[in-house]
């Protein structure tokens, strides 16, 4: 049905299309991951601005016609995120929890908690821009694990993957979906106790939360949950950092 549709959305892409239109990829809470032409956005006197720009959020009047773009009619910035902006780290980590969500909720379903999470994160990565303290590899990697979670594919941690048993869980495989143990370790990588406990504790906790955790930890865990959503999800996933 054609007509006007009001929505929050999250800007994770914009694509230069012609003399002067831009293709955006948004994320909305209840159309999910959407795509949309905004006409003229390049011209100097637009009445967008620069509002369809990746990672602000805000509030948009959408047009719906019979193709699959939408068209941008409407756009009201929510929050522009203006910290995260001028700090290259923050807006790496913004760019690559936009393609997370945009490669593993790829479709038109409805996931307002993903949308939620979404902002979250950007709010996170806008408040800790500049700051040293702020464990940037250990958010993205929490973030990812609410990501799967929110999939229905959080990995298994609390026994074997393969047999349910809940002692000497040294590996993690992928395949078998969470943590094994020592006889069931065929074709896992070794997992520090660290590592499970940071993963553990960032799929228990609010992401403003997440754990801390040491380097060889951190590699550990951002593996375990490639392996999973790659086997699981069949998404391949850019690295949580640059390097």
């Amino acid at each position: 049905m054609s007509g006007p549709l009001k929505t929050p959305a999250v800007v994770l892409r914009s694509i230069r299309f012609g003399e002067a239109d831009r293709i955006v990829h948004l994320y909305t809470p209840q159309r999910g991951k959407v795509g949309a032409i905004a006409k003229g956005v390049r011209r100097a006197r637009s009445r967008f601005g620069g509002r369809l720009e990746p990672f602000f959020r805000l509030n948009l009047v959408l047009h719906e016609g019979r193709g699959d773009l939408l068209t941008v009619t409407g756009a009201e910035t929510v929050e522009g995120y203006a910290s995260l902006r001028a700090d290259a780290t923050a807006l790496d980590g913004a760019a690559r929890a936009c393609d997370a969500v945009a490669r593993v909720f790829d479709t038109g379903e409805p996931h307002p908690e993903v949308f939620n999470l979404l902002c979250n994160e950007l709010a996170l990565l806008d408040a800790g821009a500049g700051d040293p303290q702020f464990g940037a590899h250990a958010n993205q990697i929490a973030f990812r694990l609410k990501l799967l979670l929110a999939a229905g594919l959080a990995p298994q941690l609390a026994a074997c993957a393969s047999c349910g048993g809940r002692e000497h869980l040294s590996g993690f495989s992928g395949a078998a979906g969470g943590v094994v143990c020592g006889a069931c370790e065929a074709g896992s990588f070794a997992l520090s106790e660290e590592a499970h406990a940071f993963m553990a504790t960032a799929l228990g906790t609010p992401l403003a939360g997440a754990p801390s955790a040491g380097a060889r930890a951190l590699r550990q865990a951002e593996r375990a949950v490639a392996e999973t959503v790659e086997h699981h999800g069949g998404v391949r996933l850019r690295q949580a950092i640059a390097g």
